[in-house]
């Protein structure tokens, strides 16, 4: 994994006008993409990363992390649900005095039946939808709930998601006690939760649309090569965003994906090369900035928590000071589970894709 530096951006007196984005139809049914004509605003935000991340190169921005992966708890899933729990508290604590109290979570996880999700919504006394996308969660969870916001469904909706890497690796390939050696292709599962509330109501960043992704699967079956398994899915995604929103990579300030790591990102940078896009300076890949090559992450980061800790913390901010007007986000999840890479199949993913925009 390539080590990118990341320099903090300075605040601008001045923020220039969007070019708009061309050709939007609101018409129902339109593609793949949905764009929401009333205002959805992303009020708070919040996360809460392990040690191993709070020590990478974005360690700056993550201003709650945990020492111990196991929280003091028994066990690693204990500990995940603790971590959820914060993060959508402190996400909470930010809001209420702007927005009020969320009217509903929606919230999903990598384990199984979204566990970590519905033991920490026991507790909080509010309708609840569990999602399940992978490691492109938290789009999905996002692109759900501007669409009930902008139908008029409900003002104040939260959208939460987390990863834990010793319990992904119990149930997606080997538990830390067996030793299994990784190949170089792997990635690191990021211990980290991430949370927002979006809102009617407030200010803050705009979310202007959805791209809901297509289900691609190019024959990968290796459980530990997630990139190459998501980079299609991730091209047909954002190519599907360029077309119907009228878009190119030049109307954006940062084209940021999930968590495809190094190769995965190499991977996209050609294929979307292929489609007579050239992404350049302007794409980052959240699995490639939160761990340096130092750290022995191989390709870089992966886990549903990747890309949810990496946009609060480092894009939003960067969005509020000015520094990134326009972002295109496209997180991407692998669908398989372990029975069936067992069974011979092949790895089924999807990203979804949301256009952010400073207010």
């Amino acid at each position: 994994m390539s080590h990118t530096v990341i320099h903090k951006g300075e605040n601008c007196n001045f923020v220039p006008m969007l070019p708009p984005i061309r050709n939007v139809n609101t018409t129902p049914n339109n593609g793949q993409t949905v764009f929401f004509d009333k205002p959805v605003h992303i009020v708070a935000a919040d996360a809460v990363v392990g040690k191993k991340e709070a020590e990478g190169p974005l360690g700056n921005c993550f201003r709650r992390s945990k020492e111990d992966i196991k929280m003091g708890e028994k066990s690693f899933e204990r500990a995940e649900i603790l971590m959820l729990d914060e993060a959508i508290r402190a996400t909470f604590t930010k809001a209420r005095p702007v927005v009020g109290d969320a009217q509903l979570l929606i919230s999903g996880d990598l384990l199984n039946q979204m566990t970590t999700s519905s033991y920490v919504a026991r507790n909080l006394n509010m309708p609840y939808l569990g999602v399940y996308s992978a490691c492109s969660t938290y789009t999905e969870s996002i692109s759900l709930a501007s669409t009930f916001i902008s139908g008029g469904f409900f003002d104040t909706v939260a959208c939460a998601t987390v990863s834990h890497f010793a319990t992904a690796e119990r149930q997606f390939r080997y538990p830390l006690e067996y030793g299994c050696q990784r190949p170089p292709y792997a990635q690191w599962t990021v211990t980290a939760a991430g949370a927002c509330v979006l809102s009617s109501k407030g200010n803050g960043p705009l979310v202007k649309s959805a791209t809901l992704g297509k289900v691609m699967d190019f024959g990968q079956n290796d459980l530990s090569n997630m990139g190459a398994a998501m980079a299609p899915a991730a091209m047909s995604t954002l190519e599907a965003l360029f077309k119907e929103t009228g878009t190119d990579e030049s109307d954006f300030d940062l084209i940021i994906t999930g968590d495809l790591g190094k190769l995965g990102s190499d991977i996209l940078r050609d294929l979307m090369r292929e489609k007579g896009h050239e992404l350049g300076k302007t794409y980052k890949d959240c699995g490639c900035l939160i761990y340096s090559v130092n750290q022995n992450c191989y390709q870089g980061g992966s886990g549903a928590g990747c890309s949810a800790s990496v946009f609060n913390n480092f894009v939003l901010p960067r969005m509020l000071n000015g520094e990134y007007k326009r972002v295109a986000y496209l997180a991407t999840g692998a669908l398989m589970s372990t029975q069936s890479c067992y069974q011979g199949e092949t790895i089924p993913c999807v990203s979804h894709g949301i256009i952010i925009e400073g207010e």
